[in-house]
């Protein structure tokens, strides 16, 4: 395993690295959190588990609801390999009502088709103020084949995602709008990629869409050859300077994705 200070961990021997995307998202997520206290946090959708293995070292008490099998095994190695006993589970746990003081989902909620209910879920897991973090990608108009190839139903517009979190009784602390311009210009460069990696025949199209989101978080085979260039000296310096220009952007409409950081009252 990589511990690298500005990329993130990462396993390029059990092929996964941060992709330009995670990197962006990775910047505001550490500066949303840096004031919230360490407790018990539950990531869902970790992925890879890069997050978990970084929660985990700053102190928190890291669990994970992982419901895809590929997924799973992944976080577990590279857990593993990080030497923290993190818990992954794929069903949730009965005894998990009012438990955590922090409930992440990076880039989960448009997998699932009533995200309504998934939130309304999550929520009865935080404590009274506990802090919710949640990421999703932005913009119906930047639809593309990335969105095919990694299972999504929809991506979200800022009015529509705001009512929804607030219509089950969440507090918003902050909405930004990540990324511009390097994930707007990673999309849009990488959706001819994904159009010939998509899974279409041969299955109903929920076990097409299922097969398709089980990998999104986890294949990292187009990444993992550019993974020395994001690490070499030029590559760090374009890295840097696009999350100072990012973060001059958050409060626009003009990056493609959303993060939120929500408390539970």
């Amino acid at each position: 395993m990589i511990k690298d200070s500005l990329l993130g961990p990462a396993a390029p021997e059990l092929g996964w690295v941060p992709a330009p995307r995670y990197f962006m998202r990775r910047a505001r997520i550490q500066r949303l959190m840096q004031n919230v206290a360490t407790g018990r946090l539950l990531e869902i959708g970790p992925g890879a588990g890069a997050f978990l293995v970084e929660s985990a070292d700053k102190g928190f008490q890291c669990e994970a609801l992982e419901l895809s099998t590929e997924a799973c095994k992944l976080t577990q190695a590279v857990v593993s390999q990080s030497g923290h006993a993190i818990p992954i589970h794929m069903n949730p746990v009965d005894t998990w009502e009012g438990c955590f003081d922090v409930i992440c989902a990076f880039e989960v909620l448009e997998h699932i088709r009533d995200d309504r209910a998934a939130l309304v879920q999550w929520l009865t897991w935080l404590k009274p103020h506990g802090v919710l973090m949640l990421s999703v990608p932005a913009h119906m108009n930047l639809w593309s084949a990335g969105d095919e190839w990694a299972g999504h139903y929809r991506r979200y517009e800022r009015d529509t995602l705001q009512t929804l979190l607030l219509d089950t009784g969440i507090e918003l602390d902050a909405v930004e709008c990540y990324g511009f311009p390097l994930t707007n210009l990673s999309e849009w460069l990488s959706a001819p990629i994904y159009a010939r990696r998509i899974h279409r025949g041969g299955l109903a199209a929920d076990d097409i869409r299922k097969k398709n989101n089980d990998r999104s978080g986890i294949d990292r085979s187009t990444h993992l050859k550019i993974y020395p260039l994001m690490r070499s000296i030029p590559g760090k310096l374009v890295l840097r300077i696009s999350a100072v220009i990012q973060g001059m952007f958050v409060q626009t409409d003009l990056g493609s994705g959303y993060l939120i950081k929500a408390r539970r009252w």
